[in-house]
């Protein structure tokens, strides 16, 4: 360590003023601090270092939290190289095991930045590197200017969600264009504040974007309360979405009960019966391509008819279980309250044209984003109903190519739901639109937004080609192993702070911001967050009081199925 106390004194005494010219004078008026230490290794991607664990202690009482904190794991450190800057992260520390004062550490190269030839600031900071330091180059803290120059938005369409750890004024923004055109993930265990994270994150796009096209799919009924005034709200009462919208696959994961062998049989009947309900109607009229998979509207009895012709039609009544499961199970649903949202005869009108526009909000007419709430749908057919939205928003992207475009995003609480790591169970249907959206959405422009608290269990597949990753606090280490897994090798010593995280702090990778940041999320306005809070049970268990006449109203809300 002799040669880097050799570049401190010469920083600090009288003697560097002497020498500074020989030295670099913009160094000496840049820094106004002597090196931490020096670089030791050099990698492709970081680098390992050695500090003065005296100088550690110096700067750990700066007034600028900057750079008290560089040095430090999640700190930046900032390395010499000619007339530029390195910035790094660091991510590990240790005591070097033959020296007591001096401290080891791992770093991760971010970007690098030029010198202001006056004033000696950090300039022109980007992201990647250039050039490499060489063993031996000097180490220095960043300073909070310097924190500025690094996550400063540039001219890019941008919005502010907080503000970069460990500062207190400098804000981090997301990259609209890039956080959309490439994807993005929302992550954090429960309790974390991830729904109102979230919620702030689409306030911010509809305030930068009135005229913009979201889809939210709520499966708990929270965002509602967050998107009054700004957004349509859809539930089980009012979102009238046609059956007839379904396509062959999503039909039979609803009509059809049977497996093995059997289930191959009731699709081939249900295929055969579903074409020819199909082509009875007037707008299926000149179409030489009509096929099962065709939007085209049509009656339920007519289906049922076309069932019951191809029943009279068999030889042997012994033939005919097949043809009565199916028919059972389209009468069952007719009949049952719960499914008339989609399954009830008023939506015998071909209304794909008006149902398009009012759900991805064509015009948006001020309210940028519908909430589609789910959580009043039988539990059977929410994965269809998740299925039909998504495909709807995909294929109206690609039979819309020759128009003007009007990208759509497509959001999803509790993703791990609707593309599940395991592809055994039921819900195919959903799963294998979701996954083209990830895979080929952008070209068609359709954005994709996941938010889960239980990453490891969403399909590794379709995480990985979301381009920005917002994680929050992750508890389980499975969960945390998931994540770092899908990072680009820059961003992993950030990742290594997630369990430390607090509520409503996040680390932000990949395309939506410039570098890998440290986020502590803005609060929300209070009529603006979702009705995600917890309950205070030691406040409300010393409430009482009319219980009878609520229990008597839930009761009767429970029955009629209604809200």
């Amino acid at each position: 360590m002799t040669d880097m106390i050799n570049f401190r004194t010469l920083q600090v005494t009288g003697e560097a003023e002497e020498l500074a010219p020989t030295i670099r004078p913009v160094l000496v008026r840049a820094t106004r601090h002597a090196p931490l230490g020096r670089v030791v290794d050099i990698g492709g991607g970081g680098a390992r270092i050695e500090l003065e664990l005296g100088r550690l202690n110096e700067i750990a009482k700066d007034p600028d939290p900057s750079i008290s904190l560089s040095g430090q794991v999640g700190g930046h450190v900032k390395l010499e190289l000619g007339s530029r800057w390195l910035l790094a992260n660091v991510r590990t520390l240790k005591l070097h095991d033959g020296e007591g004062s001096v401290v080891v550490a791992e770093i991760d190269f971010l970007g690098e930045g030029e010198e202001h030839e006056q004033s000696g600031r950090l300039v022109n900071f980007r992201r990647g590197i250039t050039g490499y330091p060489v063993p031996g180059a000097r180490v220095f803290p960043v300073s909070g200017d310097d924190m500025k120059q690094m996550f400063a938005a540039d001219e890019r369409a941008h919005i502010e969600i907080g503000t970069v750890y460990p500062t207190k004024d400098v804000r981090g923004a997301l990259y609209v264009d890039a956080l959309l055109g490439k994807h993005f993930a929302l992550l954090g265990s429960t309790g974390t504040g991830k729904s109102t994270s979230a919620a702030m994150i689409m306030h911010r796009i509809c305030d930068l974007s009135p005229e913009g096209h979201i889809v939210m799919i709520d499966p708990h009924g929270e965002y509602s309360a967050a998107f009054k005034g700004v957004g349509e709200l859809f539930n089980v009462e009012n979102l009238a979405m046609p059956y007839w919208l379904m396509n062959f696959e999503e039909h039979c994961e609803v009509f059809i009960t049977s497996s093995g062998s059997e289930r191959q049989r009731d699709m081939d009947i249900l295929a055969k019966c579903l074409l020819q309900a199909r082509a009875k109607n007037r707008a299926a009229e000149g179409m030489t391509k009509l096929t099962v998979d065709s939007p085209i509207p049509y009656a339920l009895s007519d289906l049922t008819s076309a069932i019951n012709n191809e029943m009279g039609l068999l030889n042997k009544a012994t033939d005919t279980a097949p043809y009565m499961r199916l028919k059972t199970k389209i009468d069952e649903l007719k009949a049952d309250p719960r499914y008339h949202f989609m399954f009830s005869g008023m939506l015998i009108g071909d209304s794909m044209t008006s149902f398009i526009a009012k759900i991805f909000r064509l015009p948006a007419k001020g309210k940028p984003i519908s909430i589609v709430d789910v959580s009043g749908v039988p539990s059977d057919i929410v994965s269809v109903v998740v299925a039909v939205l998504s495909r709807l928003v995909f294929d109206y992207a690609i039979w819309s190519r020759n128009e003007v475009p009007r990208p759509v995003l497509l959001v999803c609480e509790e993703a791990h739901r609707y593309v599940p790591a395991d592809k055994t169970g039921g819900g195919q249907a959903v799963r294998k639109i979701l996954e083209r959206i990830a895979k080929e959405g952008r070209k068609y422009g359709v954005a994709l937004g996941l938010i889960t608290q239980r990453p490891s269990d969403l399909a590794e597949g379709v995480l990985s080609q979301c381009g920005t990753i917002i994680a929050m606090r992750l508890n389980n280490e499975r969960d945390q192993a998931f994540v770092k897994s899908a990072m680009p090798e820059g961003a992993r010593g950030f990742l290594d702070v997630i369990p430390a995280l607090r509520n409503r702090e996040c680390i932000v990778c990949g395309e939506g911001v410039s570098i890998p940041i440290r986020v502590a999320f803005d609060d929300l306005e209070i009529g603006r967050r979702p009705a995600s809070s917890d309950p205070l049970f030691s406040e409300l268990w010393r409430q009482s009081g009319e219980e009878e006449a609520m229990v008597a109203r839930v009761v009767k809300r429970w029955r009629s199925q209604g809200r």
